[in-house]
């Protein structure tokens, strides 16, 4: 029973750690960012940031081989490993925190989810070295390790600045858009019924249902669905075109600026969930009311990203025709929604 208490003693600092671990995760998914009272350097940062990453990632290194296999190590052992990890995280979480909102929220996010997964490896390895303490290296423990090491090396790949990071928000829905189109298109021209392929031709009750308009695409709903993929085809256009002006317009020198970067991030999040769910209730059974719905939401959207965009600094004198035209051509294809949709209530 001593040997039990004994063992428990050790380890008691590695439990301890795993709380302030988790604690520090907790703090940085929610905490607010230290307001900057002067002159702020992104290189400096970036520069101890990364520092920060390393040191965290071969603490974790350290810890996993100092219980890669028996026995146990010893208190004094596990004391002086779990100070040496504490300083790591707190350096790390210290250094995020200098990161002010007025570099942009964009990519203040995009470090805090870094960091919030580089330390939630951490508390996930330290669980699994607390749940079988002493024993031989395991797979799980190997994959765990290998969790804090992938964690911190995408620090490397983060966008250094709130331009790059709205330019990668926009660069992934623009992949999202597009793969809802390509789904889309693709179950079009795969068959008249989208459904056949779970459904046997041999069995009676379910070559009824085939007849049963349910389970396929009337040629009404063909072709509300093609105009419906003209103002799907209209979000990526807009996309694609904002990302091109964030690229080549987009500045760093004022906070508004930065700011408005931000705006345009958050609008151009809302398309891919809005693409989606008009994709959605094109599937059959086609329920209009539903895709006169999300069409008209999808259309709100869209609009406010080009208005954003038009008063934005982003937009220059070139690229005014451009949100025109997109600006025209979402509502076209919203007229010529509605006409269909009136035309097949009627």
């Amino acid at each position: 029973m001593s040997a039990d208490n004994s063992r428990l003693d050790a380890l008691l600092p590695l439990r301890n750690l795993c709380n302030s671990v988790k604690c520090s995760r907790d703090r940085v998914r929610d905490g607010e960012s230290n307001e900057c009272s002067g002159m702020f350097s992104l290189s400096n940062f970036w520069e101890i940031l990364n520092e920060a990453v390393k040191s965290a990632s071969q603490e974790a290194t350290k810890l996993s081989v100092m219980f890669s296999k028996p026995p146990l190590p010893s208190e004094e052992g596990c004391v002086k490993i779990a100070e040496s990890v504490q300083k790591s995280v707190l350096t790390l979480t210290t250094v995020y925190f200098w990161l002010p909102k007025s570099q942009g929220i964009t990519l203040r996010k995009t470090v805090r989810d870094a960091t919030v997964e580089a330390l939630d490896g951490l508390a996930q390895l330290l669980e699994v070295l607390l749940s079988s303490p002493g024993e031989s290296l395991s797979q799980e423990q190997l994959m765990s390790t290998g969790g804090v090491w992938a964690a911190c090396d995408q620090f490397n790949q983060l966008p250094k600045d709130n331009r790059s990071a709205v330019l990668s928000v926009l660069t992934s829905c623009v992949g999202l858009v597009k793969d809802a189109l390509e789904e889309m298109q693709q179950a079009l021209a795969e068959a008249q019924d989208p459904f056949g392929d779970v459904l046997d031709d041999d069995d009676d009750d379910e070559a009824d249902a085939r007849g049963n308009q349910d389970t396929y695409w009337s040629e009404s709903d063909r072709q509300l669905i093609a105009q419906c993929q003209g103002l799907m085809k209209a979000s990526g256009a807009s996309l694609r075109k904002l990302s091109s002006a964030v690229r080549n317009n987009g500045r760093l020198d004022r906070e508004e600026n930065i700011a408005q970067l931000d705006d345009l991030a958050d609008a151009a999040k809302e398309i891919s969930p809005s693409v989606d769910d008009l994709a959605l209730s094109l599937y059959p059974p086609v329920e209009r009311s539903a895709v006169e719905m999300n069409v008209c939401k999808l259309a709100c959207v869209l609009k406010k990203v080009l208005e954003i965009t038009r008063s934005s600094h982003v937009c220059v004198e070139a690229d005014v025709s451009w949100v025109e035209f997109l600006s025209g051509a979402v509502e076209h294809n919203l007229e010529k929604i509605r006409s269909l949709l009136r035309h097949c209530g009627s």
